[in-house]
């Protein structure tokens, strides 16, 4: 019988290879008693992420919450997941929750808050996170502005119009 660390450890390197299948029917050999353990949870949400299974990111995301809530993995994925389904104010919700429930400051949920501020209007508030954000990790200063999301706080810049061609 292999164990659920060897199982885990299959899923991981079919998940390494962008096999998703293998990685799902890897996991699914898991014993029933052991698949709601934190180790298996955080294997299933990396897996259902990379399949861009929101609903199963959702699911996993508030068991893994649940039991390990100062984890910033699950908190980010569930709201991304949230995020990607078009439910901006649950997604700003859920991670001002994980926000509390991590108790150390994190980059990545001020950056991901700035993200939904922004996409919901509260620029103010945006602006802040981002600030926030890029204190913390500078690397973002340069990738924030191709940021979708955050394209209400860059907006493009007046083009100067080129001088029409002689006729």
């Amino acid at each position: 019988m292999i164990s659920t660390r060897k199982h885990l450890d299959y899923a991981l390197g079919y998940l390494e290879l962008n096999l998703l299948a293998e990685a799902r029917a890897e996991l699914a050999l898991i014993p029933t008693a052991d698949r709601e353990t934190p180790e298996v949870l955080g294997v299933t949400l990396e897996v259902a992420m990379s399949a861009s299974d929101w609903q199963s990111v959702i699911t996993t995301a508030s068991k893994l919450t649940a039991a390990e809530p100062s984890l910033e993995r699950p908190w980010t994925a569930w709201a991304y997941a949230l995020r990607e389904q078009n439910h901006i104010g649950d997604a700003l919700d859920i991670l001002m929750i994980g926000e509390e429930a991590i108790h150390r400051p994190s980059p990545l949920v001020d950056y991901n808050l700035a993200c939904y501020h922004c996409l919901m209007g509260h620029l103010d508030k945006a602006r802040r996170r981002l600030k926030r954000a890029i204190a913390r990790n500078p690397s973002w200063k340069t990738e924030a502005p191709s940021d979708p999301d955050l394209a209400d706080l860059y907006p493009p810049k007046n083009e100067p119009t080129s001088p029409s061609p002689p006729t």
